[in-house]
């Protein structure tokens, strides 16, 4: 399935992901976790993330230009511990860092509202790093709201 996405004069594509994809979803991953945590250097726990969680239940998309993949949006199903409600969860909202601030990320997630609703569903949940303001900031525009905090301690 392919689809175009205008935004700022600009077309884009929004194809479906394929598991050839699985290297690009990856890349992204690896790339995420390196902005968001750079003290780490060990990501080999992400491809054994992608193995595990990877399916035709988790709905991947691409955004494309003419030459390449610039973003992606990753999708898996949760169960909400307050209602016990399946849901849609997204697993990673990524854009390239030349093409952000461009309306992508929020064209993704917006997508991913109206397929959760199409599928039936009535919320969908994320998790965000808490040194992520721009995506924080853009989840609350969207209406997204906090409902728990994942805490850790080192030891």
């Amino acid at each position: 399935m392919t689809t175009n996405l205008f935004l700022n004069s600009a077309t884009y594509q929004l194809i479906t992901g394929q598991g050839i994809d699985i290297a690009t979803l990856l890349k992204f991953l690896q790339t995420t976790y390196q902005e968001r945590s750079p003290q780490s250097q060990d990501y080999r726990h992400l491809q054994s993330t992608v193995d595990r969680y990877f399916s035709a239940q988790t709905p991947l998309w691409f955004v494309t230009t003419s030459s390449r993949k610039i973003a992606c949006l990753w999708l898996g199903i949760a169960i909400d511990q307050v209602t016990g409600i399946r849901h849609p969860n997204i697993f990673l909202v990524y854009v390239d860092p030349a093409y952000r601030r461009q309306g992508i990320g929020r064209a993704l997630m917006e997508y991913a509202q109206v397929w959760a609703k199409a599928q039936g569903y009535t919320q969908i949940g994320l998790q965000v790093f808490t040194n992520n303001q721009p995506a924080i900031d853009l989840y609350q525009q969207l209406g997204y709201q906090p409902r728990s905090i994942s805490m850790i301690r080192e030891i």
